[in-house]
């Protein structure tokens, strides 16, 4: 059969069922845990399309991709992957491959005007999408700013200016009064350190400006945004879970010499650290700007106690290691490794760097809140041959980084779920559609849906182990 979404039923075809699984965790790994959550992820500006209906404004990536040269191939989020109008049949698609939860972020763009006034139309259908997936019985992860800054933000000065986070602050207010009760887990950003530093360090994200000094006034502004969030949402939905996205990245060094490992070190201070201490320490690492000095933020009196609000989760996204050297000066520089494995992305393949990370937050932070994996996942060129897409590197992905995390699990990590990135196939920001995430391929001329090898295996797990538990 092929095995595109009207098969969604049975997502097992005959085809796959013929082959070994080679996906399938051990029988001690904690991931049979009945109370250990399964999901997959996605974010509005990369599947969303509709960027000019039912009230939608600009956001500074309608702005970025449009502007020549931003996006590989001129490729825009105009039509993306057509969430907008598809919707119900990806929540089927979803709930059908067996995944007990769904990570989404809302279009700051589509649900609030240029006064602040709400958009009706736009705040509908979150809830049409969110009461589905309760009706599918699906745990549901809310993403509040995944990106996509509304234009007429920017044209005030964006995260430099102080005042953005305030504007976020209305926004959450308004996005948890509106639909409390429908969701599960409120994550106020996805990871600031894109925000802040490709966006505003070296410009290869929207906005496009590169100023060290930028980046970390940025940084600061999107962390108040976030601890100013937080008690607007424990007002307005007490009982859903408060937390936020962090990228992490392992930093190795390139010799055993002292400027090495110091490179190493810097490397995960300014990429871990820069955002994880003001969280959860109520402070900048001092060695960030050592990095960068003359770039301290203006903080002022109080900012650094509303940026530390306790926090009910840390969501945690991961997908490969860099390894470094000393630049000679105060800094480091990439040392890319040969004969390693790397993705479509050109990323290593470093399942240990997870592991090694997560254990070494529980080791600095005493207060670490329990964790979330809410991205994990790779790019690969993958082909529709005969219906089928084989993405055996993906396969083996997932389950070497789901291996990883069980070896923190038991390290006394307490995580408490995995989202893959991604659902489908979608618009790789500064990428355009080349690259492809997903466990569902996506034609983007057809807008076909065609379930991957990889959502299989996931697939026959989450139903077996489901089994199991009842």
């Amino acid at each position: 059969m092929a095995n595109d979404t009207s098969a969604v039923s049975d997502a097992l075809s005959p085809h796959s069922q013929s082959v070994a699984d080679p996906f399938t965790p051990p029988a001690d790994s904690s991931l049979w845990r009945k109370n250990f959550l399964l999901g997959a992820a996605t974010a509005s500006y990369q599947i969303e399309g509709a960027v000019n209906e039912d009230g939608r404004l600009p956001s500074i990536w309608d702005t970025f991709s449009a502007t020549p040269g931003k996006v590989l191939a001129g490729d825009t989020g105009e039509v993306a992957c057509d969430h907008y109008h598809r919707w119900e049949a990806d929540v089927d698609l979803l709930a059908g491959l067996g995944f007990e939860g769904y990570r989404l972020s809302i279009a700051w763009p589509r649900v609030m005007d240029a006064a602040g006034a709400p958009n009706r139309k736009g705040i509908d259908f979150y809830k049409r999408v969110l009461a589905r997936l309760k009706e599918k019985g699906i745990t549901t992860s809310v993403t509040l700013y995944h990106w996509d800054l509304p234009q007429h933000l920017e044209d005030r000065g964006g995260w430099l200016n102080r005042d953005t986070a305030y504007r976020f602050a209305d926004y959450a207010d308004l996005m948890s009064r509106e639909l409390a009760g429908s969701v599960d887990a409120w994550a106020t950003l996805n990871e600031p350190w894109c925000s802040a530093f490709l966006g505003y360090g070296n410009g290869h994200h929207a906005p496009g400006l590169a100023d060290t000094r930028y980046a970390t006034q940025a940084m600061h502004h999107l962390l108040l945004a976030h601890g100013l969030a937080v008690p607007v949402l424990r007002a307005n939905d007490p009982a859903s879970q408060k937390g936020i996205v962090a990228n992490i990245g392992r930093g190795t060094a390139n010799s055993g010499s002292a400027a090495d490992q110091r490179a190493a070190h810097l490397f995960e201070v300014q990429h871990n650290a820069w955002i994880l201490d003001p969280l959860l320490k109520g402070s900048y690492p001092r060695d960030l700007f050592e990095l960068w000095p003359g770039t301290e933020p203006l903080v002022l009196d109080g900012d650094m106690q509303t940026i530390a609000a306790p926090l009910d989760f840390l969501g945690i996204n991961y997908y490969f290691r860099t390894n470094v050297a000393s630049d000679g000066a105060h800094g480091f520089r990439d040392v890319p490794l040969e004969g390693v494995e790397r993705t479509q992305m050109g990323w290593e393949v470093y399942p240990d760097g997870l592991r090694d990370l997560l254990t070494g937050f529980k080791a600095t932070y005493a207060n670490l809140p329990p964790i979330y994996i809410t991205e994990n996942g790779m790019a690969s060129d993958d082909k529709v041959i005969d219906g089928h897409v084989e993405d055996s590197q993906r396969i083996s992905f997932l389950k070497r980084h789901l291996a990883a995390v069980d070896q923190a699990i038991k390290a006394g990590v307490e995580i408490r779920g995995y989202f893959l990135w991604s659902l489908m196939d979608n618009f790789e920001w500064a990428f355009g559609y080349e690259r492809r995430f997903g466990v569902v391929h996506v034609d983007y001329a057809t807008q076909k849906r065609t379930i991957k090898r990889s959502a299989e295996l996931v697939s026959k797990f989450l139903k077996e182990r489901k089994a199991r538990s009842e």
